[in-house]
């Protein structure tokens, strides 16, 4: 891949480099002390891939990647470091469009963690953006309907999801009658962060999902694992390593797919912003087994990859624009 790095620590950069000397398929093009420089050289050279720090002079990353989302897309990697510190910037950099984040590597000789989950972290993002990876169609699981009145809201979302998951679950009252799960691409590492910051700007409880648990009125859940989160058919949750050839991790296809297998009541399927084709195949089977299901519109997407795909399948007997959904939801279980 061809390669820019935003970072205006040298050694960072030396860090990085050395990294990215593991896998020689990859190119540095260019490198960009600040936000306000890697605007510049987007507009000049888009790379593949944006290895992109959130603290800089002149401009930051989160404002840095949203120009650039808006200008010269292209797929970007927050690569900084003190993440914990910053869970915030980074969800609003993520809300803008960036795909991941990760620790910055640190020097060294020998092979570090850190560097191996970065490369891990970029072959991942190679395979989505190539669409590399051959996905074996799932026939539809059927099942007969249930008097069971139990109300779920699932939702999956990838780039640009945090800041979308803020504003839907901003529509919702205090009082919101059905159980919602949601899944967003996010590294472990960083969930239980993103599910506190979440916490703190919805009227709902939002809180990591975990072993065990069961899906409850007026809770959010969120997917806080590599592994796949999935539904059981004791109506409990609890997380899978396998199907491990997923790059997707967690899987909101593998989730939806255990919704329609074991869910008793009535259910949502909402697929929200996102790179790549992840949930849509999920969409569609919930719709075959007779739930409704919605995808965000294009317009309101930060990156209109999976509801894009879901419309193509058919999958969303609605699509709305983000301002929407949540009232609809409301809607829906008054």
């Amino acid at each position: 891949m061809r390669i820019g790095i935003v970072n205006d620590m040298p050694l960072a950069v030396k860090a990085l480099r050395g990294a990215l000397a593991r896998a020689p398929e990859h190119q540095v093009i260019w490198v960009a002390s600040t936000g306000t420089e890697a605007v510049q050289r987007c507009r000049e050279d888009t790379p593949d891939l944006l290895l992109m720090d959130l603290l800089m002079p002149e401009m930051d990353g989160v404002e840095a990647t949203r120009q650039i989302m808006a200008e010269t897309p292209c797929a970007i990697l927050i690569v900084t470091s003190d993440v914990e510190r910053h869970v915030s910037r980074v969800f609003e950099a993520m809300g803008h469009g960036a795909l991941d984040v990760v620790a910055t590597p640190a020097l060294g000789d020998a092979p570090l963690p850190d560097a191996a989950t970065l490369l891990r972290k970029i072959h991942n993002l190679e395979l989505l953006l190539g669409q590399k990876v051959a996905r074996k169609a799932l026939e539809p699981i059927l099942r007969e309907s249930s008097s069971c009145r139990q109300r779920l809201v699932v939702i999956g979302a990838s780039a640009g999801g945090p800041a979308s998951l803020v504003e839907l679950l901003k529509q919702l009252p205090a009082n919101f009658p059905a159980a919602i799960v949601l899944v967003q691409h996010v590294d472990e590492t960083f969930a239980a962060g993103m599910a506190q910051w979440l916490a703190s700007e919805s009227p709902l409880p939002v809180r990591l999902a975990r072993a065990g648990d069961v899906p409850q009125p007026g809770s959010v859940l969120l997917a806080g694992s590599n592994d796949h989160l999935i539904l059981q058919r004791n109506g409990e949750l609890t997380y899978n390593a396998e199907p491990s050839a997923h790059i997707y991790r967690p899987s909101i296809d593998v989730f939806f797919d255990s919704v329609v297998a074991n869910w008793k009541g009535d259910s949502i399927g909402v697929l929200l912003t996102g790179m790549g084709r992840d949930g849509a195949q999920g969409l569609l089977h919930m719709r075959q087994r007779g739930f409704l299901t919605i995808a965000q519109d294009q317009a309101s997407c930060a990156v209109y990859g999976m509801p894009k795909a879901a419309a193509q399948l058919d999958a969303a007997s609605e699509i709305l624009p983000l301002a929407e959904i949540g009232r609809r939801l409301v809607a829906l279980f008054d």
